[in-house]
């Protein structure tokens, strides 16, 4: 069941990156243009359930076959939302925090974030919660910082506990796109989905919004910050006339 905590409460953003905040899904990117084609077996697995994405990324990524320079050159065409920018920068100033959850790579989602221009100006520093991956003797190697052992799911990322630990009371709202968002999707106050997400999300009756850029967000978002503040202030004259 989702939990709705008091939309007065101070808000906290959580964002998918493969498929959110980048224009495609990175992760099956790499791997359909450089991995053995029986990565798409072992997806099939965690699509069925039989297999949890920490399973599933440590078996795909194993089957990666090129080189370091060729993998970052493919990684280096990836491209983000434009309207990406301009919203971390908009919430920023409003002090309003912005987490980023994947089951993908943290060295990959710095490297896209950078050539975006948010290396130097939004480093994203304790911002970022993935997976880790590097290079040894020409092979990849996974790693798994932010997985629970008590994560029944066997999730690559543990993205409730991520959000139940730095949202605490705060309005926890989720913007994503997959199935492995679907758990975030129960443990916050408000969704903002496309794709699979969406579709789960109106299955289990979560509180909901479909979007297509982070402009649609934004707007959306924005709309929602100025109702609380005219609650405020008109509370505020309440107060003062009683």
């Amino acid at each position: 069941m989702q939990r709705v905590a008091n939309e007065d409460s101070k808000p906290v953003i959580f964002c998918d990156f493969d498929g959110t905040i980048t224009e495609i899904d990175v992760t099956d990117q790499l791997l359909s243009l450089l991995a053995h084609p029986s990565w798409r077996e072992v997806e099939q697995e965690w699509m069925r359930g039989t297999i949890g994405s920490r399973e599933c990324l440590e078996r795909q990524m194993a089957l990666v076959e090129a080189t370091e320079e060729e993998f970052n050159a493919l990684v280096d065409t990836i491209r983000v939302d434009p309207a990406f920018v301009p919203f971390h920068e908009y919430f920023r100033r409003r002090r309003i925090p912005i987490f980023i959850l994947s089951d993908g790579f943290d060295s990959v989602i710095r490297r896209v974030l950078r050539r975006a221009g948010l290396g130097g100006r939004l480093a994203f520093r304790g911002r970022v919660f993935a997976s880790a991956l590097k290079w040894k003797h020409g092979r990849l190697k996974t790693r798994f910082p932010h997985a629970s052992a008590g994560c029944r799911h066997g999730c690559a990322t543990c993205k409730v506990a991520v959000m139940k630990k730095l949202g605490r009371s705060g309005f926890k709202i989720l913007i994503g796109d997959g199935l492995s968002d679907r758990f975030a999707a129960e443990a916050a106050d408000l969704v903002y989905a496309k794709g699979q997400l969406l579709a789960y999300s109106r299955d289990r009756g979560l509180k909901v919004r479909a979007f297509e850029t982070f402009a649609d967000v934004q707007a959306d978002l924005e709309a929602r910050l100025a109702v609380r503040r005219a609650h405020r202030k008109l509370a505020g004259r309440v107060l003062v006339t009683s």
